[in-house]
């Protein structure tokens, strides 16, 4: 059910928060088991929180999901590394769940994550393997894998991620579910357990556009917590939902449509660009020249950014602890070796390379130039156009282990979905049909529309037209 008919259901007394959680619950039970999605749920806290849920609240009595690197007081937060997966306790609540439950939501469910959000797949997990619901052999997509996967799998009316490089609308796009990632700034980050700080932003997985839009009224705005938010004005999202495109013109990049793109997902996302053209829209074609270097240019700053936050992660404060140490510094070393996965080790070395001495300006100095050229390819096409379409990512949902030991593989999945935090525009991916990939059917793919700088609510109108 959509969030709307779920409160429908709920003002009218029709059903109740409680039995609400008791029949997610059940469903939970059935039903994750093959998934995998969630890491863990606290029920009982859950119900108390529901036995007082205010119904007249914009989300009120209804359970959200979260992915498992954003803090609830009391509740673990894993971020999917055996790190954290021991003994730790979040202390307090990221903004984002105070928001929540502010607007009357009942924060549920730690979701399964690539660890510390490092991948694409969310086989980079350390503690299970997440499956995606409508083929148990491939991947949900990654780094927020659990929570699409249990919106997909309908274990949960939705759920937040975050998105460092495409880590909600790529997930969003294999799993058939919506996902939003905001504009950078526009939700607070205070409480998100950080991977790359320039370019971490939390947003919604959901079953439909309107359900993206009531979350993200309930979660954004100014933050004096988190020296990145946006001390901007939220529009009323819901107010320009249903306007439509007509008269709009709609930028479609030649280089998110060259080789290499599954002639299935090519077919859907041109016949829904052609669709949006049917319904009033004109269709441009634009370019955005920089994005060749957009692969390299990200995987020099994220790592970069994740090698310095990670370093607080030592065996010290909080997490695991090696036993035995013969002095600090191998207490420190047996710590991060235990740990952190291979994946997380191979992006804390390369970000400390890039950060060395001798060779900061090369590689990280250079890729921050070339940032900056990607964004101005963005305001340019701005100009232009109201909008940008592509697809999410290049082919359906990979088989589990199709990777193999490849990394670069695994980072060319996100192609067409980190230019926008490189940016730090908004972005959001919709079903738009089913292809067979790879022997598989019926598996789905995903329309990217990336907006201007604060443009959610035209993005969340385009999106709901090409929707319905």
């Amino acid at each position: 059910m959509s969030l709307r008919s779920i409160r429908q259901k709920l003002v009218t007394g029709e059903t109740t928060p409680t039995i609400l959680l008791e029949q997610l619950a059940g469903v939970i039970v059935a039903k994750d088991g093959q998934t995998g999605a969630y890491l863990s749920y606290d029920l009982e806290s859950a119900l108390a929180e529901a036995a007082t849920a205010d119904l007249s609240k914009p989300l009120g009595g209804i359970p959200i999901a979260l992915k498992d690197n954003i803090n609830v007081l009391g509740q673990p937060c894993t971020c999917g590394s055996k790190f954290l997966a021991e003994n730790y306790q979040s202390p307090y609540d990221a903004t984002v769940v105070k928001k929540l439950r502010a607007a009357g939501a009942i924060p549920f469910g730690r979701m399964n994550q690539d660890e510390f959000a490092m991948g694409s797949s969310t086989q980079n997990s350390a503690l299970q393997t997440t499956r995606n619901p409508h083929d148990p052999e491939r991947i949900p997509g990654g780094s927020s894998g659990g929570s699409a996967a249990a919106v997909a799998d309908c274990t949960a009316f939705a759920a937040l991620g975050s998105d460092t490089g495409g880590s909600i609308r790529q997930p969003a796009s294999h799993c058939g579910v919506v996902g939003l990632k905001p504009t950078y700034g526009r939700v607070s980050r205070y409480g998100l357990v950080a991977f790359a700080s320039s370019l971490d932003q939390i947003g919604p997985l959901t079953h439909t556009v309107e359900d993206a839009a009531m979350i993200l009224q309930a979660i954004a705005g100014f933050d004096p917590a988190d020296s990145t938010a946006l001390d901007a004005p939220v529009p009323d999202y819901l107010a320009t939902l249903n306007d439509g495109v007509k008269g709009m013109k709609l930028g479609v990049p030649k280089e998110y449509f060259g080789h290499g793109i599954d002639p299935g997902v090519r077919k859907n996302v041109e016949a829904t660009i052609q669709k949006l053209a049917s319904l009033g829209a004109e269709i441009i074609d634009i370019s955005l020249p920089h994005t060749e270097h957009a692969v390299a240019t990200y995987y020099v700053i994220a790592p970069a950014e994740a090698s310095s936050n990670l370093s607080r992660f030592d065996g010290i404060r909080y997490g695991r602890r090696a036993a035995n140490p013969t002095d600090i510094l191998d207490l420190y070393k047996k710590s991060r070796e235990q740990g952190f996965g291979p994946e997380v080790k191979r992006r804390i070395i390369l970000g400390t390379y890039v950060l060395s001495s001798g060779y900061y300006d090369a590689y990280y100095g250079r890729a921050q130039k070339v940032r900056t050229l990607i964004r101005r390819d963005f305001e340019t096409a701005f100009q232009q156009v109201d909008a940008i379409l592509s697809p999410v990512a290049p082919t359906p949902a990979e088989r589990i282990g199709s990777f193999g030991n490849d990394p670069l593989q695994e980072y060319l999945s996100d192609i067409f979905t980190l230019s926008a935090n490189l940016a730090g525009i908004p972005g959001i991916s919709i079903p738009c049909g089913v292809t067979d990939f790879d022997g598989g059917i019926n598996l789905p793919v995903g329309l990217q529309i990336l907006g201007p700088h604060l443009g959610e609510a035209k993005l969340l109108q385009i999106a709901r037209a090409a929707e319905a």
